[in-house]
This record gives structure tokens, sequence and C-alpha cells, in this order.
């Protein structure tokens, strides 16, 4: 079954722990935590004090995407701070880099992905897939939510699943960018099984409709 992993970048964070619990209830599998820092992207969101209070309100598996300059100086900070799982951005740091943040990553009992940005080709991530849970393929600029789904990424998605498929099967695909109702049959046709939704599921009064939305989308 697809998952579905609910980004807290447009919950309402003056009510995070009670829009946290919404989504849990409402049948949500991942909840995904955006990291910017204002430099690798041009935004700032949030960081390890948030997830440190998030994490003593629910016990839901958060999935924390670091959209950061050279990550590995904190990958073992969000991972002591709640994290389940971190993921790192290939065009970050060197490669060396996010080799090592991975290794920190899993050797504190987390899971630990990679992440492409749309002109990063799907070849990018062969260096890390024997040693990650998650890849992560960005359908849209990281830096911003409510964007819109970029139709042009399809035939990485599916060219990362071949990959995934042939070196490393136990791995998790995941989609971030524009999901909703409409775009989530195509990035699960291409291969993702799991979605992070944004204004899809936070902006609808409804979160477990547009969840069962999102996860039971066809291609009309």
């Amino acid at each position: 079954m697809v998952k579905i992993a609910p980004s807290i970048l447009s919950a309402d964070f003056a009510g995070l722990g009670a829009e946290t619990a919404e989504v849990k209830a409402a049948g949500a599998d991942y909840l995904h935590f955006d990291v910017m820092d204002g430099i690798f992207v041009p935004n700032i969101s949030i960081g390890i004090p948030v997830l440190k209070s998030l994490r003593k309100a629910t016990d839901m598996f958060i999935d924390a995407h670091l959209m950061i300059d050279r990550p590995v100086r904190y990958a073992e900070q969000f991972c002591k701070a709640g994290a389940d799982m971190v993921t790192f951005h290939v065009e970050a740091d060197s490669r060396d880099n996010i080799l090592k943040a991975i290794d920190i990553t899993r050797s504190m009992g987390k899971k630990a992905g990679v992440v492409i940005k749309p002109a990063t080709p799907a070849d990018a991530v062969l260096p890390f897939l024997p040693l990650v849970d998650i890849i992560l393929v960005m359908t849209v600029e990281p830096g911003f939510g409510g964007q819109h789904f970029m139709h042009e990424q399809l035939p990485k998605i599916s060219r990362v699943r071949e990959l995934i498929d042939t070196l490393a099967p136990d791995c998790e695909l995941e989609v971030d960018g524009g999901i909703d109702a409409g775009t989530a049959a195509l990035a699960v046709e291409a291969g993702a099984n799991v979605l992070v939704a944004g204004s899809a599921i936070f902006g609808r009064s409804d979160r477990a409709k547009a969840i069962e939305d999102i996860r039971n989308s066809k291609i009309s």
C-alpha cells in the first residue's frame, strides 16, 4: 500500500501538536518534517527545537528532510531530537560527507536517505543506494510549499525505481512536490511508494478524506 506523509510545512504552526494528531488519526503513515536554512534553499522553516517539542507530542514516524547546507554537521542532532529517518540532499555537500551523514544516522539506529532536486539526474543516487532506506525525488524546486507538480520528473522517478529494484529492493521511493489527488497516481505509476503532500492535506478540513483521495488516486 502507498504510504502518505503529510508535510507539516503546510500545517498551522500555532497548533502543530493538534495538527499532527489529526493527520495521524486520519491515517497518515509518516510525518514529513521540512528543514530549510535559507542557504541551500531560499527559505527558512523549522529546526531542532521544534522537532524536540513535536517528538514529545506524537509517536508518529518522523521523516526529517534536511534542505540545508552541509547537513553532516547536524545529522546526529536531528537523530537525538527525535527524527526516525533523516534524508540528505546529494547537492548539499561532497559525496564523502553525505556518506558520512548516512553513516552517522544509521549508527544511531535511525533510517537514512538521500534526496535529489529536479535538475539532478537519477544516477546521482548510485553511490548511496546500497546504504540508504529511502530515495526522495523532488517534483518541485525545494524551498516553498504549494508549487505545481513537475510532470517532466516522471521519467526520473521511473529510472530511480529501476535502480532500486536492481540494487536495493528494500529501499523506498518517496516523491515530494505538488502531490494531490490528481498527481499522486502518476507518481505511483512511475514507481513511488511514499507520497509527501502538504497543502493537499492540511489545506482541507477533512484530512481523512484528503489522505484517502491521494492514496486511492487513479489516472484519468
